[in-house]
């Protein structure tokens, strides 16, 4: 999980904006009192200056300012940023024009004279709800890189291009899904895929490590709690599910999550209502669920680690990651993306891939999968790998058949080295162009092979 509080973009400030000097004094000694940071403003104008320079978490503004009024301000902000809360303070005869104002955009209104208490807790509402969005935000930009960037989805191996496509179309059924993959295969990639590429796109992407938290947080993370709830709930929070409303809901690592938990998630995904602790509301919500696991559920379920009916529930469908020992030709397109970006962001020279490592490459089964190899790959980047030991080629077959392997592989990493460049890949190999294209076009070799 993201920290919002740790995001760029993400701040706890609140903009306070009235003409009256007395009500600033007021409402900001109230709100800092509560342990807000307040900037407060006698006008629109410069409160949006510096709503520009350094958005806030919050804005709370007077409808009748002096110049530009708390509703154009707020249809000014919600075109730089619909999802930052205004907060505006109306008279009594403005209540029309302020739930007109609600319908346009805004947070909430407080009619005056309101209580300090209720100026407060409308705040740490708003600013809830900006830590949600601002999280969601930065995992839902982590997540469309690693689609983008992330070596998951590349390569041209029969396995990974079924893969691709099987991710596309099950990512157009509004199904849940379960994803079995070993550690390092990128079963977060795929997961951000099948959100970005489904009808939800436009919703939160809610993601919750079921491994990463103790057994006494999960619950409130994941179904959220009232005010109240147990002792250290001093505040409202909404759970991961109620989060993910209209989106998707990833929990990764299913497999830790407790018994006790299961069932209530069980109930989750059969009903699709929720019930945060501390309060007898259900509520509906309307979600996808992505399950991540890199253990066999079935075999858990039998072993009586994991509840049968919840696994059963989850595996409506299952897409399962091939790791990268099935990959075979990709592992030096994966090296050799991997290898450039480590060394741009080393700012060193791509240093070239002798035969010890491209052997090593092809040689070993790489337990940890495409994590493993990236870290491979930054170590030779850096010049910390020791050249592993060229060991013959022992795949079977007549001695012919194995120079004709052996020469097709070292073909193609040379052009996957030089880029799909025929020129430097035949001095590398000390060929004549010709005699190399008559050797690419004998071993069936495409540019969809090497590039």
């Amino acid at each position: 999980m993201t920290d919002a509080a740790e995001d760029p973009g993400y701040s706890e400030r609140v903009v306070f904006i009235d003409d009256e000097a007395e009500v600033r004094r007021a409402n900001r000694q109230s709100l800092e009192l509560e342990g807000f940071a307040v900037e407060a403003f006698d006008a629109a104008e410069p409160a949006l200056a510096a709503i520009l320079a350094a958005p806030p978490g919050v804005v709370v503004t007077d409808v009748r300012l002096p110049g530009l009024d708390g509703v154009g301000l707020l249809a000014r902000l919600r075109r730089v940023d619909p999802d930052l809360p205004v907060i505006l303070i109306t008279g009594h005869g403005d209540i029309r024009m302020a739930v007109n104002a609600m319908q346009g955009g805004a947070y909430d209104f407080l009619a005056k004279p309101y209580p300090a208490e209720g100026l407060v807790a409308s705040v740490r509402r708003a600013l809830e709800r900006r830590r949600l969005v601002m999280e969601n935000r930065s995992l839902r930009a982590r997540l469309d890189a690693a689609i983008e960037d992330d070596p998951s989805f590349l390569g041209v191996s029969p396995e990974i291009v079924a893969l691709r496509a099987l991710v596309r179309e099950v990512a157009r059924a509004d199904v849940d899904v379960l994803v079995f993959g070993e550690t390092g295969s990128g079963k977060e990639v795929v997961a951000g895929a099948l959100h970005r590429w489904s009808r939800r796109a436009g919703r939160n992407l809610v993601a919750m490590n079921c491994g990463a938290l103790p057994d006494t947080v999960v619950e409130s993370e994941l179904f959220g709690h009232e005010a109240g709830a147990f002792t250290g709930a001093v505040k409202r929070r909404v759970g991961r599910i109620e989060h993910a409303q209209g989106g998707t809901l990833f929990l990764d690592e299913i497999e830790s999550m407790p018994l006790t938990l299961q069932v209530k998630l069980l109930r989750v995904l059969q009903e699709r209502t929720v019930e945060p602790l501390g309060t007898n509301e259900v509520r509906p919500v309307d979600m996808r669920v992505v399950a991540a696991t890199k253990v066999d559920l079935g075999q858990a379920a039998a072993q009586g680690t994991f509840r049968d009916d919840l696994y059963h529930r989850l595996n409506v469908i299952t897409i399962a990651i091939p790791p990268l020992r099935d990959r075979g030709e990709d592992v030096m397109l994966l090296f050799q993306h991997f290898l450039r970006r480590a060394a741009g962001r080393f700012e060193r020279e791509t240093p070239p891939i002798t035969p010890a490592v491209r052997d090593h490459l092809h040689r070993h089964a790489w337990p940890g999968n495409i994590r493993e190899l990236g870290h491979f790959a930054e170590r030779f980047a850096l010049g910390l790998v020791e050249p592993p030991r060229v060991i013959a080629d022992a795949t079977g077959g007549s001695l012919v058949d194995q120079l004709e392997r052996f020469e097709r592989r070292l073909i193609r990493d040379e052009l996957i080295v030089a880029s799909g460049d025929v020129r430097a890949a035949a001095e590398a190999l000390g060929l004549p162009r010709k005699t190399l294209y008559d050797k690419v076009a004998r071993h069936g070799l495409t540019p969809a092979d090497y590039r």
